[in-house]
C-alpha cells in the first residue's frame, strides 16, 4: 500500500518564493524582517530546519516530520498559534455582550505609514484605544472603564496595504463609585461620528508631535513633507477628511466572541488555501464573494511583503479591563463577580500542551495513528544522517 495522500493545500506560497524570490531580492531593497520572513517561509517544514522520522510500530510505514519556522507571517504556522492564544484568554473575558469596532487610517496617510511603520502603527493603537476608553469614561456616554482587545491588520483581500485596527469592546464597563457594572445598549455602543472625530484628532495631534520632534522618516515619496508648510497643508487635508470608524453588529456573548477571534487574531495576509493557480508568469488567488485576482509573481511577492511587521512589534494589545498587570486584573475580576462569573483560573497553568495533542483535541486529527495500516502508533526516531529531502526542499540559492 502506498503512502497516504497529503491533506495540505496543493499550492504553497513557499513555492512562489523559491521560484521567484532570488530574482526579487536582487531587484528590490528589502528590510531585514522581509528577508527573514522569506527565508523562514521557504524553509518551514523542510529538512533545512531539522526534525525527526515518524515510524509505525506495526507496518513500518515512515514519514519525515520537519520542524516549523514559527514565523508569525508564515501561512503554515498560524492555526495552532491562534488556538493557543484564544484558549489562554478564555478565562479572562468578562461575561458581557461585545462589540466589534474597526478604525481605518485614510489612504492619504499610507505612503507615510509605509516609511514609518513602527511609529505610526503605535500611534494607530494609541489613538484608537484611547478614543474608546475616553468616550467610555465620559459620564454622558457610559461613565465606566471598558475592556478592549485591539488587533492590527494591514491588508485587503487582494493584499493591498490598508492599515486598520479591529477592536473587540465590552458592552459595558466597570464604574467604581459606587462599584457596579454599567451595560451599554445591546445593539449600540457609541455614535460612530463621535468616535471618528476623536480618533482623527488624537492621531493627528500625535503625528504633529512626532513631526516636530523630527521622529518621522520623510525620504522617498514623502520628501515634500519635510517643508513645514507642506506638512501643515497635509495635516489640514487630513483634518478635513472623514475618518472611517465602522461598528459591526454586536456579539451575543463570549462563545461567539471566541469563534470570531479565531478569524482575526493570528491571521496572515494570505493563506495557502486561497491560492487557486500558480504558473511561471502568474499567481491567482481568491479574494471575496467568489472573485479571484491574478498578479505577476513579482507583484504578488511585493504585496505579500508589504505586510511584514517590524521585528518585535506587538500586533495584539489589551487595554482598560483587559490590560496586563495586577491593577487591571483586580478590576477585571471585580467586573466578573458583579456579572456572576466564577473566578478566572490562574494565568500560569500546568505544563503546556504539545502541538500534536492540541491538534488532536481541536481537529480530531491524530498524527500518532498510522494512516496506512490504521493499527499502529507512529513513533518518533532520529532522522538518518543523510535524510532524503522533502518534496518541497528549497534550493540553496533560495535560503541565501
Amino acid at each position: 500500500m502506498g503512502a497516504p495522500r497529503s491533506v495540505r493545500p496543493p499550492l504553497d506560497i513557499a513555492d512562489i518564493f523559491r521560484t521567484h524570490g532570488e530574482e526579487y531580492r536582487q531587484r528590490h531593497a528589502l528590510s531585514r524582517e522581509q528577508r527573514a520572513t522569506m527565508r523562514a517561509i521557504v524553509t518551514c517544514r523542510t529538512a533545512a530546519r531539522g526534525g525527526h522520522l515518524d515510524v509505525c510500530d506495526q507496518c513500518g510505514y515512515a514519514r519525515p516530520a520537519y520542524n516549523s519556522c514559527r514565523n508569525r507571517h508564515c501561512p503554515k504556522c498560524e492555526a495552532l498559534r491562534e488556538a493557543r492564544w484564544i484558549e489562554a484568554r478564555m478565562a479572562r473575558l468578562v461575561p458581557s455582550h461585545y462589540f466589534h469596532v474597526v478604525f481605518t487610517l485614510p489612504a492619504t496617510l499610507r505612503p507615510l505609514v509605509l516609511r514609518n511603520r513602527r511609529r505610526l502603527f503605535t500611534l494607530l493603537f494609541r489613538a484608537a484605544t484611547q478614543t474608546l476608553l475616553t468616550v467610555g469614561r465620559d459620564p454622558a456616554r457610559l461613565g465606566a472603564r471598558l475592556g478592549v482587545t485591539a488587533v492590527l491588520h494591514t491588508w485587503t483581500r487582494d493584499l493591498q496595504f490598508h492599515p486598520h485596527l479591529h477592536c473587540i469592546v465590552t458592552g459595558g464597563g466597570l464604574a467604581l463609585d459606587p462599584p457596579r457594572w454599567i451595560a451599554t445598549a445591546r445593539r449600540h455602543l457609541f455614535p460612530v461620528r463621535v468616535l471618528s472625530r476623536l480618533f482623527r484628532g488624537k492621531f493627528l495631534a500625535a503625528l504633529a508631535r512626532a513631526y516636530a520632534a523630527g521622529h518621522l522618516d520623510l525620504a522617498g515619496g514623502c520628501t515634500p513633507l519635510a517643508d513645514p508648510h507642506a506638512f501643515a497643508r497635509f495635516k489640514d487635508q487630513l483634518y478635513r477628511q472623514d475618518w472611517i470608524v465602522y461598528a459591526k453588529r454586536p456579539f451575543a456573548g463570549p462563545r461567539q466572541l471566541f469563534r470570531y477571534l479565531g478569524r482575526y487574531t493570528h491571521r496572515v495576509g494570505l493563506s495557502n488555501h486561497r491560492l487557486r493557480a500558480v504558473t511561471a508568469t502568474s499567481v491567482r488567488f481568491a479574494t471575496k464573494h467568489g472573485h479571484d485576482v491574478t498578479l505577476a509573481p513579482e507583484e504578488f511577492i511585493r504585496r505579500f511583503l508589504l505586510h511584514v511587521l517590524p521585528r518585535g512589534f506587538v500586533k495584539i494589545r489589551h487595554c482598560g479591563l483587559f490590560a496586563p498587570g495586577p491593577a487591571a486584573s483586580r478590576a477585571r475580576e471585580h467586573a466578573r463577580r458583579l456579572l456572576g462569573a466564577t473566578p478566572a483560573e490562574p494565568l500560569t497553568p500546568g505544563p503546556r500542551e504539545d502541538w500534536r495533542t492540541l491538534l488532536r483535541r481541536l481537529t480530531g486529527l491524530d498524527l500518532a495513528h498510522c494512516p496506512r495500516c490504521s493499527r499502529g502508533t507512529m513513533v518518533a526516531v532520529p532522522l538518518p544522517s543523510r535524510a532524503p529531502g522533502p518534496g518541497r526542499a528549497p534550493p540553496a540559492s533560495a535560503c541565501a
